[in-house]
């Protein structure tokens, strides 16, 4: 009776295992369907960048260039000052990347692991202003920044997206996951909370940095209001105004429009590859912790 049993059982877990296996091709083939429609804008503004501007338009769409021009991506540089576009963004990007980091970090380290009075109540209230948008608080913004002499800087749009609300959540999340006696243990050891933060928690917390530097870099490198508000001058001008101005210069030059764009988005592919690993981790861990 026994064997009677397992063999009955063996049809069925057979069963289960192909229905499984269907399943999950199924599923892998809506997702690679789905990636393809997303990328197909892309596709298409990398293969119009390669095309003279009377191709970019053919119907039906050629996908692979006849002739690949080149030239293109050279020709944009010669147009409008792109290579210093590039420097300010890069300086403003990096900038407010390494300075958000530091600030988020720490901060969540004072609110996930200090006891103090009124904490959760001051988190809380903190992370409230995630709630507030932007153009609410814009034109006091403006007019402060103005007054102390920071329009038409550089310096106004690093000081600008210095702190993050986002950013404190994020770190909190992840730090509330470690454990707390490795502080107690350090503290007993004689180090300062300085140094448990610089020592122990920044060293435990490398996906949760990377996913916040790829959340800032990215903001930071693809806005575009904050300096079109706060620069003026052509010489502090950064990607997305360059690139806003170069449309409007070489409205009929698509081929060269799609190329300019194609190059705005070399640097935050780069971060985000670099960085994709520890990305998903930190997503991950900082959404179940805490």
């Amino acid at each position: 009776m026994a064997q009677t049993g397992l063999s009955a059982s063996r049809p069925v877990r057979r069963a289960d295992s192909v229905a499984a296996t269907v399943g999950r091709i199924a599923l892998y083939v809506v997702l690679i369907c789905l990636s393809a429609v997303t990328l197909i804008p892309f596709v298409w503004m990398l293969s119009s960048s390669l095309k003279l501007d009377r191709e970019v338009f053919e119907f039906p769409i050629r996908w692979i260039p006849k002739v690949f021009h080149w030239e293109n991506y050279s020709l944009i540089w010669t147009k409008a000052p792109m290579l210093m576009y590039f420097k300010n963004t890069a300086v403003v990007a990096i900038s407010v990347t390494l300075i958000q980091t530091m600030t988020s970090s720490f901060a969540a380290y004072a609110f996930a692991k200090l006891e103090f009075r009124f904490r959760d109540t001051l988190f809380l209230c903190y992370i409230a202003t995630i709630a507030v948008p932007w153009q609410a608080y814009m034109i006091p913004q403006f007019i402060e920044f103005r007054s102390i002499g920071l329009y038409d800087t550089l310096l106004a749009i690093m000081v600008l997206q210095a702190f993050s609300a986002f950013g404190v959540f994020l770190m909190r999340q992840f730090y509330r996951g470690i454990p707390t006696d490795l502080c107690e243990a350090a503290r007993i050891d004689g180090l300062s909370e300085y140094g448990i933060w610089a020592r122990i928690m920044l060293p435990l917390s490398k996906s949760a940095i990377a996913t916040l530097v790829i959340f800032t870099f990215i903001g930071t490198w693809n806005d575009y209001m904050g300096p079109m508000i706060y620069l003026t001058s052509e010489n502090v001008k950064t990607v997305q105004v360059g690139l806003r101005r170069f449309i409007q210069e070489n409205s009929s030059d698509y081929h060269l429009i799609m190329a300019a764009s194609m190059v705005s988005l070399i640097p935050v592919s780069v971060v985000f590859l670099t960085l994709q690993r520890y990305f998903i981790e930190g997503i991950a861990t900082s959404g179940l912790k805490g």
